[in-house]
């Protein structure tokens, strides 16, 4: 679509501003179409796994105002993977349980309440995740009642668990999500809890979402989803 003809936002027809904006003669919505080229180059960057500091600095922008549209990119996602799941999953859909921890921290006893407990649904070629509670709130709990015997054997069991993940030769979505996650988790270096939640559905989009049509669906979400 040439942005100096019709409305990104509702396809309408756009008259030009002398200060180089355009505005739709229906919406009326006021903007530069640089500005929308602009976006549309970082949704590609995101789509094809470029990440925030490497693209703000192959377009020379500022790592924080590439970071915010990421973040609102990742919005996105969850929302889209939402909207799929409730149109498309059957009564038949199977779904595991994950727990994961960050590789930096599996030798660490301790580092199961810093874990991040996730459901995988799959239905079809796709999967959906649904995130638990964080075990974090029972940690203090656990020391105060001296429960340590308890918790190792959870550890253990995890360890275990993800040892059988590992080696597992079952080739259903579930588990080619598990590695697909695991390997593009890694790229961000760490991930605070409180955005783990995003970085997990962005993963799931893509996992969904062949490469060719990522750009495409979350322009149309950008662009005609109400800001």
């Amino acid at each position: 679509m040439n942005e100096t003809l019709h409305c990104i936002y509702c396809s309408s027809p756009l008259y030009q501003l002398s200060d180089g904006m355009v505005k739709c003669s229906v919406c009326k919505k006021k903007y530069s179409p640089q500005r929308i080229r602009q976006i549309q180059t970082l949704i590609k960057t995101f789509s094809d796994d470029e990440n925030a500091l490497s693209a703000s600095k192959s377009l020379n922008l500022s790592y924080g105002s590439v970071l915010k549209y990421y973040q609102k990119f990742r919005h996105l996602c969850a929302e889209y993977c939402e909207e799929q799941y409730h149109l498309h999953r059957s009564p038949d859909s199977q779904y595991e349980e994950y727990l994961y921890i960050e590789k930096s921290k599996r030798h660490d006893k301790t580092a199961i309440f810093d874990s991040h407990n996730f459901l995988t649904f799959s239905y079809g070629e796709r999967v959906y995740t649904l995130l638990m509670p964080s075990l974090g709130m029972y940690k203090q709990q656990f020391i105060e009642d001296n429960l340590e015997e308890v918790y190792h054997k959870e550890f253990s069991k995890f360890m275990r668990t993800s040892k059988i993940i590992k080696i597992s030769e079952h080739d259903n979505a579930i588990t080619k999500f598990w590695h697909y996650f695991e390997h593009s988790i890694t790229v961000f270096k760490g991930v605070s809890a409180e955005h783990f939640p995003y970085y997990l559905k962005e993963v799931e989009f893509k996992f969904n979402t062949p490469l060719e049509e990522r750009s495409a669906i979350l322009e149309e979400l950008y662009f005609h989803t109400p800001q």
